[in-house]
């Protein structure tokens, strides 16, 4: 049977190390900096980014179990306008940390990361102006794509 991408990319420590090198990226992108170092960021936003990216790419339900679940994250990124390119930056400093973080070069898990992430920030753009819906499923996804729950 082949891993989930959780296992595939090395567990908990791997999704640790590109969460803490997502969160560097980010905070030394010039537009990115200010949602990233604001006194308001959880002091262990790293750690609950890396269990939620976990939880949906096959990982440990942690982030639902500790953090409100999906609705919570959309409910946290929206009503803040058009954020199309603090998206494309996000998605592109995602793409960066896979590198910083030792993760698999592997092409086919490298696209099937990139897709999710893709996926992960279009849906986070859908709600400019009003909150999300509550009781959203967590996503999961897998090397093919979405899957339902």
């Amino acid at each position: 049977m082949r891993p989930t991408l959780y296992e595939f990319a090395g567990g908990r420590p791997a999704f640790l190390a590109l969460a803490e090198a997502h969160h560097a990226r980010c905070l030394a992108d010039p537009e990115l900096n200010h949602p990233f170092s604001h006194p308001g960021l959880h002091p262990q936003h790293a750690e609950r980014l890396a269990d939620y990216w976990a939880e949906v790419l096959g990982g440990p339900t942690r982030f639902s179990e500790t953090c409100g679940g999906h609705s919570a994250v959309l409910l946290m990124h929206s009503g803040e306008g058009d954020l199309t390119d603090l998206g494309r930056r996000f998605y592109e400093c995602f793409v960066a940390a896979m590198d910083d973080a030792g993760l698999p070069a592997d092409a086919e898990f490298r696209e099937a990361m990139r897709a999710y992430m893709r996926a992960a920030v279009a849906e986070m753009l859908r709600y400019p102006d009003e909150p999300p819906p509550s009781g959203l499923p967590m996503p999961n996804w897998s090397w093919d794509g979405a899957v339902a729950r």
